[in-house]
């Protein structure tokens, strides 16, 4: 695209400051270095049974992303509060919160209670915040959704976590593991059986770990918008103009 048309063309639009105003482009894309260490995910899940589906499931989503060469965290969800019932410095909410900021991408997964996430997986996304100061935890990060239900299959709670991935800023993968009766999926040491199920989960990990390494790189420049350009510039200019008077 030439910069006359575009000039040109940004005329046409009085409600746009030109100075913030970017024309997206694949060469901006070549300026972004690229990261050497391995991809870093962060899985939650949203059970505290004794032998939680969830969890099962969420450790053989962790065995898969290990051995495609990620480094990998499972925070367990035990003795965090409920949201708002205890302050920020809880250890384990800030243990949470740490994670949030450390990892490149998530897999969230919850049980289906009563056609729902469980109040448990809930909590932990709630005590994740949009934002810390200058520091985004979740935003332009990857996501991958998962449940497990008692019954027939189902795609409830996994809806209701795309909802939130998109709340939260999140690129979440197309792909998505929902695995029913799944008392009948994992045998007596917790390791989950070869099936159609199993398979789904390969192709969920696979695909999260490949979105996670287009995008953990290039995640500022994605998430990078007009308004909030436009935003900082006003505060700017209002710091400067106060500084003169």
């Amino acid at each position: 695209m030439r910069r006359a048309n575009v000039s040109q063309r940004i005329n046409d639009l009085p409600n746009v400051d030109p100075a913030q105003f970017k024309v997206p482009g694949l060469g901006d894309f070549a300026k972004i270095g690229a990261s050497t260490h391995r991809p870093r995910f962060l899985l939650l899940y949203g059970s505290l049974r004794e032998r939680s589906y969830s969890r099962l499931l969420t450790m053989e989503a962790a065995r898969l992303l290990e051995a495609m060469g990620g480094e990998v965290k499972i925070f367990d969800p035990y003795g965090l509060p409920l949201p708002d019932s205890e302050p920020e410095t809880h250890p384990k909410v800030t243990e949470l919160r740490q994670l949030a900021n450390w990892a490149e991408g998530m897999v969230w997964c919850s049980p289906e209670r009563h056609g729902a996430m469980t109040g448990i997986m809930k909590a932990q996304i709630d005590w994740i915040p949009l934002s810390q100061g200058a520091v985004r935890p979740t935003q332009g990060k990857t996501l991958a959704v998962m449940e497990v239900s008692g019954g027939s299959q189902s795609f409830n709670a996994v809806n209701q976590m795309r909802v939130l991935g998109r709340w939260m800023r999140m690129l979440t993968i197309p792909n998505q593991s929902s695995v029913a009766k799944a008392y009948q999926e994992f045998d007596d040491d917790g390791r989950m059986k070869a099936s159609p199920y199993y398979e789904r989960l390969v192709d969920v990990m696979e695909e999260l770990f490949k979105f996670t390494l287009l995008t953990r790189d290039v995640s500022s420049y994605l998430t990078d918008r007009y308004s909030e350009r436009r935003e900082t510039a006003e505060d700017l200019s209002r710091r400067m103009n106060h500084r003169a008077i």
